[in-house]
């Protein structure tokens, strides 16, 4: 069928093809997170299947990739994503602000893009430990896939380079609140003489997506994937896609984020109108280089996708200023961004009156 590079022909396969078959793979693991003996374990892992379901859904788009083989790149994306969503919550909810732990815990991501690794206590520095194997079954799935993976090796580096901006970023924002700040600064001084213009805190926006990772992934798994590829796909989802992705989802989880003292990258641009220049720098940077890409109709789509999937988030509709800005976004996105945004949220209210006939039955 080939790579979808339009929007009604994207979202056509994708509620075809990908969401079933993501809500599949979600169910397995809910069962697994069911039967986690330890309380506060079970309860964190539970809640982000429930409450980030489109992460998993939102990255397993990049599946489409791999055509024929977009399962077995689904069953990697859910499992992996399933991870770092675990885990942002059992850092995000944790009474521990301590390095180590969140350390610890992270290594399970770097481990999952693997072939092999020792068995590994990831909860040694917390009082919640027994998950039944829950954490090390995710781990395990992601690592049966890589030594399927032919082309492993090509992307195995990469891989782990964006894996390691990733769980930095994890520990530095999770710390004491008076230490996040200057310890992502320090982390941003480290790396500023090998990116383009960027402040520290969008280079940490940068960091926090695991998009470029599914994408490698995809692509590792077509029968014509070249080596040199690899820096193409990086470069392309880093910096620019990934930082479009995660502000996108900073900007509309500001009030949640104010309300709970938490950091949030847009709270430090001087005023919307930055917000919003920054953000169209973002979206013009993104096409510039995608244009490098394999495909580039199809990843445009991706980040015209981001656009509309995160704008009509119901947390943008219930503040006057955010929903201003946001249309200005969906605007700049053009017509297939404006397409997205009214699938995305028709599909978010046939969702929520699924789960609300399915509750009421258990009434």
């Amino acid at each position: 069928m080939g790579i979808p590079s339009n929007s009604i022909k994207l979202m056509n396969r994708v509620y075809k093809e990908i969401f079933p078959t993501v809500q599949k793979e979600l169910n397995y693991w809910r069962k697994k997170a069911e039967n986690i003996p330890n309380e506060e374990l079970r309860k964190q892992a539970l809640a982000s299947i429930e409450s980030k379901d489109f992460h998993c859904e939102g990255g397993a788009i990049l599946a489409l990739i791999a055509e024929e083989k977009k399962v077995d790149a689904i069953r990697f994306i859910v499992a992996y994503q399933t991870i770092s969503d675990y885990l942002d919550n059992l850092c995000d909810r944790s009474t521990s602000h301590d390095p180590n732990d969140f350390s610890a815990l992270h290594e399970s991501m770097f481990h999952a893009l693997l072939t092999h690794s020792k068995e590994t206590n990831y909860y040694r520095y917390r009082l919640d430990q027994d998950d039944n194997g829950y954490l090390e079954s995710l781990v395990q799935t992601c690592q049966e896939f890589n030594r399927s993976l032919t082309a492993y090796p090509k992307i195995a580096h990469t891989l782990w380079e964006l894996c390691a901006y990733y769980c930095e970023l994890q520990v530095h924002k999770h710390v004491k609140k008076e230490e996040r700040v200057d310890r992502l600064k320090q982390w941003f001084a480290l790396h500023e003489d090998k990116l383009p213009n960027l402040t520290w805190y969008e280079f940490s926006a940068c960091t926090g997506s695991t998009l470029g990772i599914f994408c490698l992934i995809s692509y590792a798994l077509r029968d014509d994937f070249r080596e040199e590829h690899v820096d193409q796909i990086r470069n392309g989802y880093f910096p620019y896609i990934q930082g479009l992705h995660i502000m996108l989802d900073y900007f509309i989880d500001q009030e949640e984020d104010l309300e709970g003292g938490d950091l949030n990258f847009c709270f430090f641009y001087q005023n919307e109108q930055e917000l919003f220049k920054r953000l169209s720098h973002f979206v013009l940077k993104a096409d510039l280089h995608t244009n490098s890409m394999p495909h580039q109709k199809f990843h445009k789509l991706i980040h015209r996708g981001l656009l509309g999937l995160y704008l009509s988030d119901e947390k943008v509709e219930k503040r006057k200023d955010l929903k201003s800005l946001a249309k200005k976004l969906v605007k700049l996105g053009g017509r297939q961004s404006w397409f997205f945004y009214v699938n995305a949220r028709i599909y978010r209210t046939i969702k929520r009156m699924a789960f609300s006939n399915v509750s009421s039955q258990f009434r």
